[in-house]
Order: structure tokens, then C-alpha cells, then sequence
């Protein structure tokens, strides 16, 4: 059983890869070196990263798929890394079915990663899986992100789409880029804090990419969060409190659409997505498929003494 994993030297694919197997799984990367010394003894197909370079070779005899790969979004929204988030997602996608559709490959599971921009900014309104497509850019990309995951279904596939929240991990993701700041005592809310931060820990997240790869029963859009998001007003003071630091300032909202490029929309107000369903072991919960619930927890472990 081979298992092809896209991304796998990122965040989550770093997580996920023990959990299916090394010797099951086959990933593609730059360079087979780098790759193995991070992943173990795993089948690399290089890639130069070029969309339309992905090697058909990646796709030969696939039984399953877990489609991470894509651009960070946690940059400077320049036109350039715009296309870049935008190609990095949609036309690898599109050309990886196209490859599986040419050589006549059949997987029986595709597994893609999506993100919970699909809702855009939606104030306090109940969110789930079944939601309608938000409004902005992200919204778009992720709309057609998705569309082309499906055209594996054409294929015989069962397609699972994990709309991804903010992860929380500390050798990388949105904590990690936190932490230094908040240590120094500039820790900010953004705008007014109203913000919601549907957030996720990467061992959860992680779990739930293998649940749906291994769980016949799971099909269709799939809310990759934990099932209590916090405003980012509460999520910076319970930052700031564990690691003993002030966190009284604020970002303004004309700054932060400066910074990022254009991306910023909730610092006069606006709010992001409220609550998303799923109950991941970080949470409370022990099942990634059980009901959403305001059960509250520690967003990160407080120090030991």
C-alpha cells in the first residue's frame, strides 16, 4: 500500500508521516537527501516545486494521497506571493489528478489539505462543514483548491477536504512566530480582538490527517479546528499570562493591512470564523468526528516551575 504525501517535510506532514508508516509512504521534495535525514527511510521523488513540473513518476501505482503542499500565507501579501499561494495549491492539485487520470491510477483515498479561509469573515456566525463559501481572495483560492481535489473522485476516490485552522506548534507554525515577541513583552491584540482564531494543536490536526486517510466513513469538507476558538482578544491574554508577559498594546488595523499586504480585514472590527466542528484529544475530546462542544482549554501548556 503506497501512499503518497505532498508537503511531508512541513508542519503537519512531519506529524503525520510516523503515524501512517515510513515504509508506506512516498514523498516528493527537492532533495532526497534532506528529506530522508527528516522523514526517515521513506521513497522520494525529487521536484523542482514548478507546478507543472510535478513528476508523473509520484504518482505511479498510489493507492492513497495526503495533498498537503502550498504556499505559506504567513507573509507579506505581495502580488508575487499571491500567484504563489494561488499556484502552489490549485495548479499542483489540478496537475496531480491529471497525472493519475493519463497514467489510468485509481486511488482509493485523496485526503487535501484546504483551510478555514474557505468561510471568509462571518462575525459570530455558527460555522460548520456545511456552510456556504465566505467572501475574499482566500475564499476563492480555497473554493477552487477544493474543486480540483474533487476531480479525484472521478477517479474512484473517496475525497476528504480538511479546511485547516490557525496551528499551534512550537517549533513552527503561528505559535512559534508569536512566541519571540510575546516573550519580549510586545505581545499585541490585533485590532480590536474580536477577531475569531479557530486554532488547532498540531498533534490534533495531524491525528485527524490520518483519521481521515484510514476512516472509510469520512467524505467531503471536514473542519480541521478545535471545537473552542477563542477571540484573538482572549487568545493574546492567555499567551500573555502563561508565558509572564504584559501583552497591552494593539496592533492598529490601517498597520496590519500595511504589513501583510492587503490581507488584514477584521482590524475595525470584522470577525473571523466562530466555532467549526471538531473534538480533537488537545481539546477535551477523543474523537475528531464528535459533535463541536464550548468546552474551554489551555491554548498552550503553562511552565513547569
Amino acid at each position: 500500500m503506497t501512499t503518497l504525501v505532498t508537503g511531508a517535510t512541513g508542519l503537519i506532514g512531519r506529524r503525520l508521516i510516523p503515524r501512517i508508516g515510513e515504509s508506506n509512504v512516498r514523498v516528493v521534495s527537492r532533495s532526497a537527501a534532506s528529506a530522508r535525514r527528516k522523514l526517515g527511510d521513506v521513497d522520494v521523488v525529487e521536484w523542482s516545486g514548478v507546478p507543472e513540473e510535478f513528476p508523473a513518476a509520484a504518482v505511479e501505482g498510489v493507492e492513497h494521497v495526503v495533498h498537503l503542499v502550498g504556499e505559506t500565507v504567513a507573509q507579506r501579501w505581495s502580488p508575487r506571493v499571491k500567484e504563489r499561494i494561488r499556484t502552489s495549491r490549485i495548479d499542483v492539485t489540478r496537475r496531480m489528478v491529471d497525472l493519475m487520470r493519463e497514467q489510468g491510477v485509481q486511488p482509493k483515498t485523496f485526503v487535501s489539505a484546504s483551510a478555514v479561509g474557505y468561510y471568509g469573515s462571518r462575525g459570530d456566525e455558527l460555522l460548520t462543514a456545511d456552510a456556504a463559501l465566505g467572501e475574499g481572495l482566500l475564499a476563492e483560492i480555497c473554493r477552487d483548491w477544493e474543486a480540483e481535489a474533487e476531480r479525484a473522485a472521478d477517479l474512484g476516490a473517496r475525497v476528504v477536504r480538511v479546511r485547516v485552522g490557525v496551528v499551534l506548534a512550537k517549533d513552527g507554525g503561528a505559535l512559534d512566530k508569536m512566541l519571540l515577541p510575546f516573550k519580549l513583552g510586545l505581545g499585541a491584540r490585533l485590532g480590536d480582538g474580536k477577531q475569531w482564531m479557530p486554532w488547532v494543536h498540531i498533534d490534533d490536526i495531524a491525528r485527524l490527517f490520518h483519521h481521515a486517510l484510514v476512516t472509510p466513513a469520512i467524505e467531503g469538507a471536514v473542519n480541521g479546528v478545535a471545537p473552542n476558538p477563542v477571540t484573538n482578544a482572549e487568545f493574546t491574554k492567555t499567551l500573555a499570562r502563561v508565558l509572564r508577559r504584559p501583552a497591552i498594546a494593539f496592533a492598529p488595523g490601517f498597520l496590519l493591512r500595511t504589513v501583510v499586504g492587503g490581507r488584514s480585514r477584521g482590524g475595525g472590527g470584522g470577525r473571523g470564523p466562530a466555532l467549526f466542528e471538531c473534538a480533537p484529544r488537545h481539546a477535551g475530546g477523543n474523537d475528531p468526528g464528535a459533535p463541536p462542544t464550548r468546552r474551554r482549554s489551555r491554548l498552550v501548556p503553562p511552565r513547569r516551575r
